[in-house]
């Protein structure tokens, strides 16, 4: 039987996070409120604020 390889995460940055929770804020605010720009793409902040932080917790580093 071969050994299980372990897939361990980190913490991310206190960067990543900051720049991912204002582009969430920034996608919630936009679907609620008109917003130039970010109201069009709002859904999208929020996706890329969520896939930022995804990748903050398994790579290394970011």
């Amino acid at each position: 039987m071969s050994a299980r390889r372990r897939f361990a995460t980190n913490a991310p940055k206190r960067i990543t996070y900051i720049i991912s929770l204002i582009l969430g804020i920034l996608g919630v605010l936009g679907s609620i409120i008109s917003i130039p720009f970010v109201s069009a793409y709002a859904i999208w902040f929020i996706g890329i604020a969520w896939l930022l932080l995804i990748l903050g917790c398994y790579i290394r580093g970011l």
